[in-house]
């Protein structure tokens, strides 16, 4: 039986979350698929590959189900993340590009929704939890650094081109200001375009778990697929010059995380 979430356990502060670098589809549902939906295209290519080993002691939750099975960075409840801005629900009926990715007829109901969060959604959330939980126990803080990245040209979720990397805190409401502080000095550092709490304010793995008051803090990092992939289309492929670039600053950011949260250690 498929892996649905993998955890690799260190003995840092940091948590890296990884919820949509995953391609498993069980075959019952990859058949209901139409060709766009079958093409994966929103996966957040190469994600564990690009940070592995970038901090050796992190704690790294991994969903292996992709997002089209169900988006474990969803509101289980289904509330929309971006009220009145295009964006993708808890099992999406369409992709990036507004385009429907399910066979005529073959959507999921709301029941096999429900199933779909029992079996997927909730599995990874349990882990993910479970782990903050440990981390903060141990040192007195933790910090979830949920890791994605996305197309950087996507007309219907957002006009002109999206900047390199996107430091989502829901306006300050997810971590200490020290820890969105020094994530946005270093990116800003950096030679890539950076915004914060932009397009992408935090998803709700970061919102839901960031409470900076009971000692877990959150940030989530969106960055711009062309910063580290050959080209941001089939077959996706993994450029290890320019992800090694990139690798350098996201080095650098975890390591002041990291140094930051145990500053902030009761």
């Amino acid at each position: 039986m498929m892996q649905v979430v993998s955890v690799q356990r260190g003995d840092s502060p940091i948590v890296l979350g990884q919820p949509h670098g995953g391609t498993f589809v069980p075959d019952n549902i990859a058949a209901r698929l139409n060709d766009t939906g079958r093409a994966l295209a929103d996966t957040d290519w190469h994600i564990s590959r690009l940070y592995e080993g970038l901090l050796d002691s992190a704690t790294v939750v991994q969903s292996h189900v992709h997002r089209y099975v169900i988006d474990a960075n969803r509101d289980p409840e289904g509330v929309s993340l971006y009220p009145g801005q295009n964006t993708t629900t808890l099992v999406p009926l369409t992709d990036f590009d507004g385009q429907p990715i399910w066979r005529d007829g073959q959507e999921p109901s709301v029941d096999e929704i429900e199933q779909r969060r029992q079996a997927y959604h909730a599995p990874y959330h349990a882990a993910l939890a479970n782990e903050l939980q440990r981390v903060r126990d141990r040192y007195g803080v933790a910090v979830l650094y949920d890791c994605h990245s996305i197309r950087s040209r996507i007309p219907f979720l957002f006009e002109g081109t999206l900047p390199d990397m996107n430091i989502g805190t829901d306006g300050g409401a997810t971590c200490a200001l020290q820890i969105e502080s020094i994530t946005n000095e270093i990116a800003n550092s950096s030679p890539y375009s950076t915004v914060l709490n932009g397009r992408f304010r935090g998803g709700w793995t970061t919102r839901h778990y960031g409470c900076p008051a009971d000692g877990i803090h959150a940030i989530q990092m969106e960055l711009a697929q062309s910063t580290y992939l050959t080209s941001e289309a089939a077959p996706w492929s993994y450029d290890t010059e320019k992800a090694d670039r990139l690798r350098y600053w996201l080095r650098g950011i975890l390591d002041a995380i990291q140094h930051t949260a145990l500053e902030l250690t009761p």
